[in-house]
């Protein structure tokens, strides 16, 4: 059976508990001075000659050597840090975390920060680097270890604040969990499932329309995406946080639990992976159990749009036209273009029955982002420029880094242009900015929706290189909006 760890928090070094390993990750500069030295606990030349050995380069690097029983590993960040990356170099302490933390010992972590704010960034970062989910056949009984992460600042961290990392992590590496289950178990049905239970668990109320519901209802997109799978459709509404609130978020999340890209077939060398396809479901619902527990004063929701954008004789054909829930019609022209079409259905409820003053949606949607912001950042695309400062600032600050793409739809609206229908669904022009086109297709059906829209494309951040979820999205949510 696959080991199981149990993540927690402290906030000092001194309230963690003895573990097999010990892992000190810092910049060089912090891991030289003195409490640090003291939390390793290991002769001043043995810890000089660990440092010494270490080449950070832009990633970091480490070293390790036993204390006794006690191995010992020292992580060291990178010097570079570069304005549009976050100041805590959250990317290398994950990539180190799990590097020092592998294995089924207990572990503690010791987290060696410049400052206090940095504790938030590491901290999930710890979390992103201790996969839950794993069906290896490893044998044996059942395992379970801890691994305890505290942080050593210049300055106290805040016991609050530790309590606020916990909750988020414990979140983060459940969107991650849900990103990594293959669609052999996260199927629709499974996804509703795992809401309806987290909803009962934080006491929130939920809302399942499924199945032919959505075609009666006139949900043309999400139906049209997901009618042909053996687990029909469904969108989830999730609401939690008082209703009398001075302020209420609409948060929309892509769930494609597999998407073979429909009659517009991917072909093997792009299908798999695929499973990922709702890593913007996975952060929203992550974010919405976590704003539930930490019950603040805003009323949120939080929706789901989940199918499963198969082949069979029911599958949507290029040429066929849906007709949304915002009332307006798409001639499909690419199937492959479904995630948009879920979205579309999924902001056009949030204005019709929520009255939100906030609607932000969040995508794996197109390939086309990791062009533009690569595999760290994500791309936003929004309407109130304030919203999107704010994104980049809570990026940097969360380690969940964004970066800004053009909010012009007078430019992008043409790309749409059908003889048949109000809009096509896959762009005309591919050098026109494709994620921005793709944002601008999802407003569309925002309605008469004047209150502030926030896209999130999320293609590259939301899993690593080796495949794995990351949970992002999570902290973006809940600290752009102050949970």
């Amino acid at each position: 059976m696959p080991t199981e760890t149990i993540l927690s928090y402290v906030a000092s070094p001194t309230e963690a508990p003895a573990a097999s390993t010990l892992v000190v990750v810092g910049r060089r500069a912090r891991l030289e001075s003195d409490d640090v030295r003291a939390a390793a606990s290991l002769p001043a030349e043995t810890w000089d000659a660990m440092l010494e050995s270490v080449s950070p380069g832009d990633q970091g690097g480490s070293a390790s050597t036993f204390n006794g029983s006690t191995k010992v590993v020292v992580g060291v960040l990178p010097e570079p840090c570069s304005r549009h990356n976050s100041p805590a170099r959250p990317h290398a302490v994950e990539a180190l975390v799990r590097g020092g933390a592998g294995g089924d010992k207990d572990v503690t972590v010791v987290l060696a920060l410049d400052e206090a704010s940095h504790a938030l960034p590491s901290g999930l970062s710890v979390a992103r680097a201790l996969h839950r989910y794993s069906r290896k056949a490893e044998g044996g009984d059942a395992k379970q270890r801890t691994v305890t992460a505290s942080f050593l600042a210049p300055e106290p961290v805040d016991g609050a604040l530790v309590e606020r990392i916990g909750v988020l992590a414990e979140s983060v590496r459940m969107a991650a969990h849900l990103v990594d289950m293959p669609p052999s178990e996260l199927h629709t049905h499974r996804f509703v499932e795992i809401a309806e239970e987290q909803a009962a668990a934080v006491g929130a109320t939920i809302e399942v329309i499924r199945d032919e519901q959505l075609d009666a209802q006139g949900y043309g997109g999400l139906w049209g995406v997901g009618k042909a799978a053996t687990r029909g459709p469904a969108l989830v509404v999730l609401s939690c946080g008082p209703k009398d609130a001075e302020r209420t978020l609409a948060w929309v999340g892509k769930g494609i639990v597999y998407d073979t890209g429909g009659l517009s077939i991917k072909g093997k060398a792009h299908m798999p992976g695929m499973k990922g396809d709702m890593g913007g479901a996975a952060a929203v619902l992550g974010a919405f159990v976590a704003a539930a527990k930490l019950k603040g004063n805003t009323r949120i929701h939080a929706l789901l749009c989940l199918a499963e954008n198969s082949v069979g004789p029911e599958s949507t054909r290029p040429d066929d036209i849906l007709s949304m829930y915002s009332g307006k019609t798409v001639e499909v022209n690419n199937t492959d273009a479904e995630g948009r079409l879920v979205l579309g259905d999924g902001v056009a409820h949030a204005n019709k029955h929520l009255s939100p003053d906030v609607i932000v949606d969040l995508a794996t949607l197109t390939g086309a982002q990791l062009m533009a912001t690569g595999k760290r950042h994500a791309g936003i695309v929004t309407n109130d420029e304030d919203l999107e400062a704010a994104a980049v600032v809570t990026g940097r600050s969360t380690g969940e880094l964004v970066h800004p793409l053009p909010y012009v739809p007078e430019f992008f609206r043409k790309e749409f242009k059908s003889e048949v229908a109000d809009l096509k669904n896959s762009v005309k022009d591919r050098m026109n900015a494709q994620t921005s086109c793709a944002a601008q297709f999802v407003a569309e059906h925002l309605g008469d929706f004047d209150g502030s829209w926030l896209h999130v494309d999320l293609a590259g951040p939301s899993g690593l290189d080796n495949g794995r979820g990351t949970g992002y999205g999570v902290a973006l949510l809940t600290e752009l909006f102050e949970i």
